[in-house]
C-alpha cells in the first residue's frame, strides 16, 4: 500500500526526510517549468526516482516514487521513460501511480506490457485502478485470467465486483479455464470460484459451474 507524505515523515530518518524534501522540491519545480531540462535531458527528479530505494529504503521506495510522479505532474514522456528504462521495482511504482496522474488512456500500453510479463509484482500492480478505469472489457477479462494463471490474488484487481457483475463472457472464460485445469489434473484456484460467483446474472441465476475435481483415471483392465 502506498503511504502518504505524513506517514513517510513519521517513518523516515532525518537524512532520508531531507533527501525527500529536496527531491519533491525538484519535482514541483519541473512541474512549474516542464520545458526547462530540454528535449533530450531528463529532469533531475527522474534521477531521484531511480535513487529512492537507496536513500529512503526499499520498503518506502514505491511510496516515494509515487509522490515524485504526482508532485512532478509527470507527463506521458516521463512515465514511459521511467517504465521502459527502469528496474522491475521502478516499473511497479509507475503502474501503482497511473491513476493519480492526468494521462487519460494514453498510458494503457504500459499496463498491457506489464500484463504480458511473468513478474507477478508487475501483474498485480497493472490491475489497479487505472486498469479498472481504462481497459476495455476484452483486455480486462484477460487481465483477470492472467491473475488466475500466475496466482496473483484477485484481491489485487481494482473494482472487481463492479466489472465482473453479470459478465457472461467472463463466466464462460473462467469455466473453460477451470475445465482445462481439471483435464490436466491440476487444481482449480479458489479465486476462480470467487470471481465466477461475482459474474452471476442480476436475475439471481447462475452460470455454468466449474468442475470440482480432476476426472478419475480409468480402472485398469486385465490386459494392462
Amino acid at each position: 500500500m502506498l503511504k502518504s507524505r505524513k506517514e513517510l515523515d513519521a517513518e523516515l530518518g532525518g537524512a532520508a526526510r531531507a533527501w525527500l524534501d529536496e527531491a519533491l522540491a525538484e519535482a514541483a519545480h519541473d512541474a512549474a517549468t516542464p520545458d526547462a531540462p530540454g528535449p533530450y535531458t531528463s529532469p533531475p527528479w527522474e534521477l531521484r526516482y531511480a535513487a529512492a530505494g537507496r536513500h529512503c529504503g526499499p520498503e518506502h521506495a514505491d511510496s516515494v516514487r509515487s509522490l515524485l510522479l504526482v508532485e512532478a505532474r509527470a507527463p506521458l514522456s516521463s512515465v514511459t521513460r521511467l517504465y521502459e528504462q527502469g528496474t522491475a521495482a521502478e516499473r511497479r511504482a509507475v503502474l501503482l501511480t497511473l491513476h493519480r496522474l492526468d494521462l487519460g488512456d494514453t498510458a494503457l500500453p504500459l499496463v498491457e506490457d506489464a500484463l504480458r510479463a511473468n513478474d507477478t509484482r508487475l501483474v498485480a500492480a497493472a490491475v489497479g485502478p487505472y486498469a479498472a478505469d481504462h481497459l476495455d472489457p476484452h483486455a480486462w477479462r484477460h487481465a483477470v485470467l492472467k491473475c488466475l494463471f500466475t496466482e496473483v490474488p484477485v484481491a489485487a484487481v481494482a473494482r472487481l465486483d463492479d466489472r465482473a457483475r453479470g459478465d457472461a463472457e467472463l463466466a464462460r472464460m473462467l469455466s473453460d479455464f477451470a475445465e482445462e485445469r481439471t483435464a490436466a489434473g491440476r487444481a482449480v484456484p479458489e479465486d476462480l470460484r470467487t470471481v465466477l460467483a461475482l459474474t452471476a446474472p442480476a436475475d439471481g441465476g447462475a452460470h455454468r459451474a466449474p468442475p470440482t475435481a480432476a476426472p478419475a483415471a480409468p480402472a485398469p483392465t486385465e490386459e494392462s
